[in-house]
């Protein structure tokens, strides 16, 4: 037996249909086995709060080992996993092709599975969960939507906390009055480009569809600038917030509902882009596994990319379009969910093709976690999780860093807002820009056309 794999780590199908995935003997002995390898490695030891909460957990028990641990107490270090999937992909020696086998995240997601069937997971925290639904409830009522849940809107933010459970101070993304998809917006393509001929459908992900259509628009404007033909498509979510409570049939009817409507468009030679990398990943990595029996799912996979990802491709392959300028000082956070995609750091590379312009870089969990971050049980994890962040930011404000983007913008804001009290700039000095993309758009002088107003 080997101590360690050199080998790439790979992942199998999930197996949520067979009535042992959630059968609570099997699960118990799964989450043993799982649970004294970890004890005994421990080189996780700084990820989520779910590894503390293990170690202190034995540690803290009569032997000191798991055999003297209450199955009962297992739940909160399932709490603390925000999916984030570092474990399983920068520090775990034991993932498959190992024959330890172990991949934590999805032994979380099946516990969450098996706690779902039981009825343990609040109707509030499933109703957060449906993107969808919220999003368009709040673009129709977004004047409304966006006061109500201001920071600073004491009486809203407190009546929030005590009856959904979203913390009062946690930053919370805003609604848009005009779904993305709904765009008439069609940018001049440049016939000159170098990557001239391209096509892409833009899968715009739910935070671009009702939470940040600028990120849409300035993909589409920077695509235009490098001679790519793009469509926009909106089918539905991608399920990442199902799949964070283990409600694996949601995320299957999600997958094949959005494989079956781009199929034509990936058939027809366009290629597809996911602006959000949390969606890229499910599309490319997580449906798969969900659903490995469906040829469209499998064919959309290979056929999807995450923006950053196919902007690196394109300076690659052809070479970006002339015309970027300087930005000044930006410091990019590299998010979990594109570490996770296994491409290497492609937001990195885009920026560092804008002449003149100083790219620092971050890369370490946030600890926000999505919808997880936000709740009022987790909010503290999230800010303690990403204090180490927040601490390079705040030094780089200090420094007077002119951008801060994250490829995820809601770890973006998490970040931002745990510089609070660290730094003696405050983040009022540098620019709005959330994304990568909006600042090559920045560079390439599209931020101001009018369409993207």
């Amino acid at each position: 037996m080997r101590e360690g794999s050199l080998d790439a780590p790979v992942r199998h199908p999930i197996a949520w249909q067979s009535p042992d995935f959630i059968d609570e003997e099997k699960l118990d002995q799964e989450l043993r086995r799982v649970f004294d390898i970890c004890h005994g490695c421990r080189r996780c030891f700084n990820l989520c709060d779910s590894f503390p909460r293990l170690f202190d957990l034995i540690d803290d028990s009569k032997s000191g080992e798991l055999d003297t641990v209450a199955s009962k107490d297992f739940a909160p270090i399932v709490e603390a996993c925000t999916l984030c999937d570092m474990c399983f992909l920068t520090k775990c020696p034991y993932v498959p092709p190992h024959e330890f086998n172990i991949d934590f995240p999805h032994l979380m997601v099946r516990f969450r599975a098996a706690q779902l069937k039981k009825g343990e997971i609040s109707r509030v925290t499933r109703r957060l969960t449906e993107t969808d639904k919220n999003g368009k409830l709040g673009g129709n009522f977004s004047s409304l939507a966006n006061w109500a849940s201001k920071r600073s809107n004491v009486v809203t933010r407190s009546l929030m906390e005590n009856t959904i459970r979203i913390h009062r101070d946690a930053a919370l993304p805003k609604f848009e009055k005009k779904r993305f998809s709904r765009n008439s917006y069609e940018p001049s393509i440049n016939q000159k480009a170098p990557a001239y001929g391209r096509k892409a459908i833009i899968f715009s992900t739910c935070f671009v569809e009702y939470n940040n259509t600028d990120i849409g628009l300035a993909t589409r404007s920077v695509l235009a600038k490098n001679g790519v033909e793009t469509t926009t498509a909106y089918p539905s979510c991608c399920g990442m917030p199902q799949l964070e409570h283990g409600d694996f049939e949601r995320v299957a009817a999600h997958a094949i509902k959005t494989a079956t409507e781009l199929m034509p468009w990936v058939e027809k030679g366009y290629d597809v882009i996911a602006p959000i990398p949390s969606c890229a990943l499910m599309l490319k990595f997580e449906w798969p596994l969900v659903v490995p029996e469906n040829e469209l799912v499998k064919k959309l996979a290979k056929a999807t990319f995450d923006v950053s990802e196919y902007m690196a491709d394109i300076n690659k392959k052809e070479g970006l379009t002339d015309g970027l300028k300087p930005l000044g000082k930006v410091l990019i956070h590299v998010a979990c969910h594109s570490r996770a995609q296994n491409m290497g750091q492609k937001g990195v590379e885009i920026l560092r093709s804008i002449p003149d312009t100083e790219i620092r870089v971050i890369e370490r969990c946030s600890g926000h976690g999505g919808s997880w971050g936000v709740m009022k049980d987790n909010f503290g994890t999230a800010l303690k999780v990403g204090k180490p962040v927040a601490r390079q930011a705040a030094t780089a404000l200090d420094d007077g860093i002119e951008h801060i983007v994250s490829e995820c913008p809601l770890a973006r804001e998490h970040i931002l807002q745990g510089t609070e009290g660290l730094a003696t700039l405050d983040a009022s000095n540098i620019s709005s820009v959330q994304h990568p993309i909006q600042l090559l758009a920045r560079a390439y002088g599209l931020e101001s056309n009018e369409a993207l107003e």
